[in-house]
């Protein structure tokens, strides 16, 4: 149905910026201006419906929130389309960042990051209620969650074709961007940051490299948690991140020094004899296969200790997203068997290690639910990641280090690397080498940062700052820093949107 947004009766729908040498007459007539030209873009064909999409209801909560919210599709090319999650600020949306956030896998669904990490609404363990976030990430900021690519969560495509790639993603999710603020023109001016985490350390980065071309949206910077920014760096670092955490043996660090390491340089990333990769084998089985947490080296692992691949209810349960692992080899030929079983009558589901989907996936099926959020019937149950998706998912970029420098060459953008530091999916080491490896000049040495909790001051981690970047740990958490750490997570978000030193 139309939209005319300028009828609207509350003042979301308008946008205007103070200005104090504005007279109150002028700033009327600009007012009436930009309504005229919503009214005119709805009968040019611009009658876009968000308010069909608005939540006007959203089961599980004893209260309905104060702020706007909003669930539908973004359509984009081919038939594609993208399922929105979109929570407007709770302090001003009209000036307000808008912020995009995008999990990883690839695969997987960015409500486990609205339902579990920083939405404003938090899943409990009975998967029917939710209890509201007092670290939600919408009290300062417009957050927009979305299901990509296509096939993940309740994202789909008409031809149910969901084999796809970096640069297709890239693309997409650049479109989905520029059908949103169609779909809400009021926000076109707000500022725009892009986050995400895990494999978003490579969706981020690309769809950065196309929104920095295009001079109507207003990016204004990217930050990226515990992100996939180097395969490379990331698996050379993981192995010394095991030795000096305690996982592996001194005879074990003995044999990969001797037979991975040349003239002060380990190769744990390309073996060059059999000797490293039998010991390389062996660090793979610690750190995977043994019962440890990989996303929070000193969490409980949710659930138990169980076998990577099992048949539990009914289906084929794999629990490995292939991102991350060393010994990259090894990860294809996984990945082959895996592409192998799925074609047994079981359904396949891929679960990540020691980590708890069933009250999300509870929750976001349940009839009333899905109807409250415009779920299309043509959606398939939502499940936390797509084992279609990410075993069909063309991985182009081994690292995203031309994306970052492209970024920095603008030298207007704020750019933030975070880590929970005791994450071993993507850990700390691999991405603070990463960010040296872009050579930037140093504005901070690094130092502790603080931050603000019941207890008073407390130390968050450490951060160092370079023109325009910063490279920051956060103290204690793993790969999901705001579920572990919401606290810090808030203090470091807000000062990354607001420009403020950390």
């Amino acid at each position: 149905m139309p939209h005319y947004l300028w009828l609207s009766s509350d003042q979301r729908h308008h946008r205007a910026e103070p200005n104090p040498t504005r007279t109150r007459r002028t700033q009327a007539a600009e007012m009436q201006a930009v309504a005229l030209c919503y009214f005119l873009l709805a009968l040019l064909g611009g009658d876009a419906a968000p308010d069909a999409d608005e939540v006007m209801h959203l089961p599980g909560l004893q209260k309905q929130p104060s702020f706007r919210h909003y669930s539908g599709y973004l359509d984009v090319a081919d038939g594609k389309h993208l399922h929105y999650w979109f929570v407007e600020s709770e302090n001003d949306p009209l000036s307000d960042p808008v912020v995009l956030w995008l999990n990883g896998g690839p695969g997987c669904s960015s409500l486990d990051g609205f339902l579990t990490e920083h939405g404003p609404f938090l899943i409990q363990d009975d998967g029917v209620s939710l209890r509201y976030n007092p670290y939600s990430w919408n009290k300062i900021a417009n957050m927009l969650y979305l299901e990509s690519p296509v096939g993940v969560g309740f994202s789909y495509s008409d031809d149910r074709d969901y084999v796809t790639n970096d640069t297709e993603v890239s693309l997409n999710n650049f479109l989905a961007l520029k059908e949103f603020f169609r779909l809400f023109p009021e926000f076109s001016g707000n500022d725009l940051f892009l986050t995400g985490e895990s494999y978003g350390g490579i969706y981020i980065p690309t769809l950065a490299e196309r929104v920095m071309e295009d001079a109507s949206l207003n990016l204004q910077g990217v930050a990226v948690g515990n992100g996939m920014s180097s395969y490379e760096m990331n698996d050379n670092s993981l192995v010394f991140f095991s030795y000096y955490h305690g996982l592996l043996g001194t005879q074990l660090w003995a044999e990969l020094q001797k037979f991975c390491c040349r003239n002060g340089t380990c190769n744990f990333y390309h073996p060059k004899n059999q000797n490293c990769s039998a010991s390389l084998s062996e660090v793979q089985d610690i750190i995977y296969s043994s019962g440890l947490n990989m996303y929070n080296l000193y969490a409980p692992c949710p659930g138990g200790v169980r076998e990577r691949l099992s048949v539990e209810g009914g289906r084929l349960v794999s629990r490995d997203l292939g991102n991350s692992f060393i010994h990259h080899w090894r990860t294809q030929l996984w990945n082959q068997k895996i592409k192998g079983l799925a074609s047994l009558p079981l359904p396949l589901y891929l679960d990540p290690p020691c980590t708890n989907s069933t009250p999300s996936r509870t929750y976001l099926n349940d009839v009333v639910v899905r109807s409250a959020l415009h779920i299309s019937p043509k959606a398939l149950d939502w499940v936390i990641c797509s084992s279609e998706v990410n075993l069909n998912y063309g991985r182009l970029y081994l690292d995203v280090r031309k994306q970052y420098l492209k970024l920095l060459s603008a030298l207007k953008y704020r750019v933030l690397v975070y880590n929970g530091d005791v994450d071993m999916a993507c850990n700390f080491m691999g991405d603070e080498w990463f960010v040296e490896s872009l050579q930037q000049q140093v504005e901070v040495q690094r130092r502790p940062w603080t931050y603000e909790d019941s207890d008073g001051r407390q130390v968050g981690g450490f951060v160092k700052e370079f023109d325009n970047i910063a490279f920051l740990t956060v103290k204690g958490s793993g790969h999901m820093v705001p579920t572990d750490k919401p606290v810090a997570a808030f203090a470091m978000f807000t000062r990354f949107i607001k420009r403020q030193p950390y």
